[in-house]
């Protein structure tokens, strides 16, 4: 560009110097500095493009990449025993996240450079935010639509959830279906609003359901929420394939005292502990198995049944 201009001036001083034998001179030396003037606008403007130019294409790289993940621990509080009869608070370790925050210019510019061909990734449809949802494929409106749902307390149970949304066509859906990634619950993890959500619980059968999960010390199999007041198959089936025990809770029946043992729903009583115990002080540690407390006499067929499902096996 200096080049450019250093010739500009040349020329014209050239031009001028023809001009100034005819009296010209003065006329000239003013256009060359208009021409000049000109040149340094034009320069300035095609500057000012290529800065906003760069700084779009830095707002939209932000926004096609997540800004932040930040890691945390939480308790769920529950509490589990140990061997011993120490307690352990149970943490469950998450990944969740976050954008940066923005300024409204910034939130401008990301809402109007059009977004790439549609990506294919695996996300889940009850925390994707409003960009993943267009990097998907979703018009903003139609993002926006489906926050709103949510926002509103709706939640999608399944990946069939998600079809049924009028935002999502049938040509859309098939190409996401295998990408839809919606994480079961863990009954062992699960707080009460996350209960809540299930199809058919609310809040009284939430409290119930960790209730129960401190009494037993923590589910072994799902089948267990049949055990508690008033909570059907008919109920038990419509969530089913939402939930997941990925660390089944192990009983330790063989190393409990007796205060600690009849407080468990499956023994319940001071005397049946009381009986435990003594089963393991007159007996050889290889004959400690449930079917053994039973033939004894020591617990009901009924309770080795249930027993038998969670406890520790010597």
């Amino acid at each position: 560009m200096l080049e450019f201009l250093d010739s500009v001036s040349q020329a014209f001083n050239f031009g001028c110097m023809k001009d100034s034998e005819k009296g010209r001179g003065g006329l000239q030396q003013s256009f060359l500095t208009g021409v000049i003037a000109l040149v340094f606008l034009l320069v300035g403007y095609q500057t000012a493009l290529l800065v906003h130019r760069a700084a779009v294409m830095k707002i939209t790289a932000n926004r096609d990449e997540p800004d932040t993940v930040f890691v945390y621990m939480q308790h769920d509080g529950s509490v589990q025993e140990s061997g011993g009869g120490s307690v352990v608070r149970k943490e469950v370790r998450q990944a969740v996240r976050k954008d940066s925050q923005h300024s409204s210019r910034a939130q401008t510019v990301r809402r109007n450079v059009p977004y790439p061909a549609p990506e294919s990734f695996r996300f889940d449809p009850n925390t994707a935010t409003v960009e993943d949802f267009c990097r998907l494929g979703f018009t903003p409106k139609q993002a926006e639509s489906i926050e709103a749902y949510r926002k509103k307390g709706g939640r999608f149970h399944r990946k069939s959830d998600f079809a049924k949304s009028y935002v999502v066509s049938d040509s859309v859906y098939r190409r996401l279906e295998q990408y839809i990634d919606i994480p079961l619950l863990d009954l062992n993890d699960a707080d009460s609003a996350a209960l809540d959500n299930l199809p058919g619980i609310g809040g009284w059968y939430a409290s119930k359901i960790i209730e129960y999960r401190n009494s037993l010390g923590g589910y072994s199999t799902k089948e267990q929420l049949l055990e508690i007041y008033r909570f059907d198959q008919q109920k038990y089936d419509a969530l089913k394939d939402l939930v997941t025990i990925k660390e089944p809770y192990v009983y330790p029946l063989w190393s409990l005292p007796a205060d600690s043992l009849r407080k468990h729903p499956y023994i319940r009583n001071y005397e049946t502990a009381k009986a435990i115990v003594m089963f393991r002080e007159h007996n050889p540690p290889d004959a400690w198995t449930v079917e053994q407390l039973r033939s004894a006499g020591v617990i009901s067929s009924e309770s080795a049944t249930l027993i038998s499902v969670c406890a520790q096996h010597k």
